[in-house]
Order: structure tokens, then sequence, then C-alpha cells
């Protein structure tokens, strides 16, 4: 049987970059990098990884990822923007993003929205979603598990759950793929 407890452990859906973990003064590129590692360290596949690069925030800046910063320096906004980045690779294309992105940086622009509060509500909307991940990869575990006892073999088992877990995240990505369009007012049909 799968040691899903471990796993589950290992994954550790706590680390985020939490509100008060953003200082009140506008960071220099390379604060902000140690800013992510800090925060986003135990979410390394491997000790090589770089969970974020000069490279990649100037690719973020150069796509209209964001809005322009100021005097070299990422304000509060930028932060969280970046983590919102950050977050959203890992299952959306860069243009994706962008779109998904765009409106909220034209609210900031504006200056009459208070980004706080909603990365607050996103923080949450993960933590409970988190919770929900935990328990649903420990049914799809013991499905894997059930499934495949008449085999007996520990790697047909972990197959299975693999599958299933990758069809799974297939779906979400396709969901918010299809809401991205929506929201940008693009259909792929």
């Amino acid at each position: 049987m799968i040691e899903i407890e471990k796993l589950i452990d290992a994954l550790d859906p706590k680390s985020q970059i939490k509100l008060g973990d953003i200082p009140e003064i506008d960071l220099y590129m390379d604060q902000v990098i140690q800013l992510f590692e800090n925060n986003f360290k135990d979410t390394r596949r491997n000790e090589k990884d770089k969970l974020l690069t000069k490279t990649m925030i100037n690719n973020y800046a150069k796509g209209k990822l964001f809005f322009p910063i100021k005097n070299k320096k990422y304000s509060k906004e930028h932060v969280i923007l970046i983590s919102l980045i950050y977050q959203l690779k890992g299952a959306l294309s860069i243009n994706d993003i962008k779109a998904a992105l765009e409106t909220l940086n034209e609210k900031l622009i504006q200056g009459n929205f208070d980004l706080g509060s909603y990365y607050e509500d996103v923080l949450s909307l993960q933590e409970a979603g988190s919770q929900a991940f935990k328990k649903g990869l420990q049914e799809r575990a013991e499905e894997a598990s059930s499934k495949a006892a008449s085999e007996e073999d520990p790697y047909l088992e972990k197959l299975l759950l693999i599958l299933s877990l990758a069809n799974m995240s297939s779906l979400y990505r396709r969901a918010a793929e299809k809401l991205v369009d929506e929201i940008s007012g693009s259909t792929n049909e």
C-alpha cells in the first residue's frame, strides 16, 4: 500500500507568502527572490531547482504580466502579483496568465482595488483547497490500492495512482483554461 500520509506531508501545502511576510517597503529584485526562496523552498522537487530567477521576473515584466515597476523596486502589490504568477505557472501558459491578470493589473493601475484583501481571500481559498486535496488524495490512493490488490505489485499500484492524479490535474487545468477564456473574452472552439 502506498504511504499516502508520507506523501501528503512531503507536499506541505502551507508553503505560501502570506501578506504579513511582505515588507511594507519596496524591494529590489534580489530581495524579492530571497523572499520566494524563504517561503517556497520546501516546494522544490530537487535542491538545485530554482524557484524564481532574475530572468523569470524580467520575462514577466517584459510580457506585461504585472504593471511597471518604479526605480528598480517592487512594491507589495508587485510581490503579490509575482506570487500569483508563480502559483499559476504550474498549470497555465504565460499567455493565459497574462489574460487572467490583465484586468487585475488595470484595477491596480487605476488605484481603486485592495489587492491585499483580495490576496487574503486567495490564500484562504487555497487553504480550503489544500484540505480538500488531502482528502481526495487519500481517497484516490485507497481506490488505487483496492483496484491493484489483485496484482500484488507496488509498482502497478503507484502507476495507477499516478495516472489518476495526472487525469485530475488535466481536468483542473482545462477548467482553469476555460475560465481564462471566459474572462478574456476569447474562445478556442
